[in-house]
Order: C-alpha cells, then structure tokens, then sequence
C-alpha cells in the first residue's frame, strides 16, 4: 500500500537514542490523530459517496465586515502586502512535496514563541478615520479559485466591494464588475448608544491594543469581549482555537495582540507547526495546526490549519475541515445518491487566503 503524506509527515529523520525516554499516550495522540484522519479519509473517497456540500461551523463576528483581512503590519506609512494575482486551484497538503515537517511539540512552542517575539518589535501605524483598508481574498469552492476585494472605512462609515453586491431597492441597472461603495451613520455611535456586538475596525484594534501579551490574561479577555458564542460540549482548547481562527481575521492586530495569540496557539494541546509546506494560493509559509479525530461540539473534524508568512509572521489563510455531512435516508432506509465530488476536491473542506491588503485612502485604490 502507497505511504499517505500525512503518515510521511509523522516519520523523523532523527535515530533514537537509549537515553532519551518513549513518548507517552499524550505526545503520541495528535501523531495517532493525524494517521488516522489520513486513512479515514483514503477509506471515504474509495468506499463511499461524499455529499456535494457540507454546513461548515457559523461563526460570529464584531467586525464590520466578515471577510476583514489580517495581520496588516504597518510601519513608518509603509504597508506588508504578498500578493499573487493569477492564484490556481488550492493545493492539497499530502501533495506537497520535498521538506514539510510536522515539528515535536517543544520544537513548535519555541517557533511560535520566536513568532511573537518577532512580532512584537513591529512598529505599527493607525490608519486616519478617513483611510480604507483594503483586502483582496481568495476562497475555493470545490477546488475553484474565487478572488473578491474589500475596502472598509477605518472609522466604520463606508464600505466598498468588487465584484459588488445588490443592496435593497431597483437592482435593474446593477453591475457586479462596478465597483459598488456604500455609506452609512456613524456606526461607532450607534454602537455606543444601543450596545450591540458589532464594532468598527477602528474600535476593535483599539481593544485589542489594551490587551496584555501574556496568552492566559489576554484570552480571559478576549473571551469577554468577543462574541462569537459558546457552543454546548465545546473543550477549552476548541474554543480556544476558535476564538484565534476567528481573531486572524481581523482587519489590524497590534503587535501585543499578535504575539499573545502566538503564545496561546502554543498552550492549545495537539497544536503543532508545520514547515515545508505552500499556504492556499502556493505561497512558502508555516503551518499551526490541529487536527480532532472525531467531530467537535462545533462541527469541526479532522485538519484545521492557519498559515503565516515563515519570516513576516503575517497571517495568509487558513483550510477548515467539517465533519462530513449526513445523507438522509429514503423510505427505504438506504441512503440518497450525491454526486461524487470532483477529484481532488473535498467538500467538507473550507480554504480562504488572503492574497494581498493594505491601507489606502479612498474605495476603489490598491496599495
């Protein structure tokens, strides 16, 4: 039988020695979990037909915008921006070839403690509230490239998109490739005045640059503030790792914030990095993953990865699995045909990247 990428990346090059003590249950649990998730999924797409769609797990936002991009680094007026304008279709990880290494657990601790200490000596800049950050994504949709841009005003009174949207009134003159800008009230006041979860960009870089760097203060924190919900039969550690996946998104983390969620990716136990490997749109990063055996109270199953640029430390993207979705029975109690999924896509897998941001200074303006 073929060797699994997934079970190449469990082998080490490194001879063991008499001195050094066997792993227990625990440190061998995540390695059990990625082999097994590997030949789980080898067993689905060989014995069984895969749903076209799965509901991947909903996530609640206090960004105004919910594709808000990440990790903006902005120093002395000069904007972080990788870009890569012709993307293909997101690579599978076990593809990929040559180095990839899933690094031991303290190996991994210490890369993201030198990720936050990288990134908290980044100076970083406030965009003026009359500046736009702008955030140009990609999403895959069974294995297919689909690439969306963003502008949202700083202070939370505008908003930009293309390919646009309709909104609510005659949309018989409505143009998707027509740049499509909307303004509104104050949202900042509104916020203060009726106490609703939703925040200006502005507003939540300014929350989270109160936050302390320590992980364990900084997520009691963040748990307070953030409303993305508690879900019944959730871990600590799964919430944990929802709370940061969502946080990645935002538009600008301060520098304290970005090194606090290094060092909480870093206590979440099965967390690991990954080196060798390409980011969604083929791209060098590292990977912080974790990967459930079993369905989470969330709806999670099998790899959960975030992907940083290997220097920068930015944030580029992101591939969720759900656990795969249920057929319903007929009458006669056998399950209803799908479609099988195209070769080479997933559909309980959601991928996004984010292929270039920046801060700009009207709607319709790149960096």
């Amino acid at each position: 039988m073929n060797e699994s990428a997934d079970a190449r990346a469990l082998r080490t090059d490194v001879p063991l020695r008499a001195d050094v003590p066997l792993p227990d249950s625990d440190r061998l649990a995540p390695q059990r979990a990625l082999l097994t998730e590997a030949f789980r999924q080898e067993a689905a797409a060989r014995n069984r037909p895969r749903p076209t769609m799965a509901v991947l797990p909903s996530r609640r936002f206090v960004l105004l915008t919910a594709a808000a991009a990440t990790g903006l680094v902005v120093t002395g007026g000069a904007v972080v921006s990788l870009t890569q304008d012709t993307p293909s279709a997101a690579p599978t990880p076990s593809a990929t070839s040559g180095g990839r290494q899933l690094l031991s657990a303290q190996a991994s601790a210490d890369t993201l403690e030198l990720a936050a200490a990288t990134v908290e000596k980044i100076g970083a800049t406030e965009p003026g509230p009359k500046q736009w950050v702008y955030e140009k994504t990609t999403s895959f949709d069974q294995g297919t490239p689909q690439s969306a841009e963003q502008w949202t005003r700083w202070d939370g009174t505008g908003s930009a998109s293309l390919p646009g949207f309709p909104r609510a009134g005659d949309t018989s003159t409505f143009d998707p490739n027509r740049l499509q800008v909307w303004y509104g009230p104050n949202q900042e006041e509104k916020w203060k005045k009726e106490g609703y979860d939703d925040r200006s960009q502005r507003q939540f870089y300014r929350f989270l640059a109160t936050l302390p760097s320590d992980p364990d203060r900084m997520m009691a924190a963040i748990r307070k503030e953030h409303a993305i919900g508690d879900i019944k039969g959730e871990t600590a550690a799964q919430r944990d790792w929802r709370e940061i996946d969502v946080l990645y998104r935002s538009v600008l983390i301060p520098p304290n914030a970005q090194a606090g969620l290094f060092r909480a990716l870093a206590k979440i136990p099965g967390a690991r990095v990954e080196k060798g490997i390409k980011d969604p749109i083929g791209r060098t990063a590292i990977g912080v993953t974790v990967t459930y055996a079993t369905r989470t109270a969330s709806g999670s199953q099998g790899k959960q990865e975030l992907f940083f640029d290997p220097k920068t430390y930015a944030y580029l993207g992101e591939t969720n699995h759900a656990a795969p979705a249920k057929i319903p029975k007929g009458a006669d109690g056998r399950p209803y045909a799908v479609a099988s999924p195209a070769p080479g896509t997933d559909p309980d897998e959601m991928t996004t990247a984010r292929a270039a941001w920046g801060v700009v200074n009207k709607p319709g303006e790149r960096p």
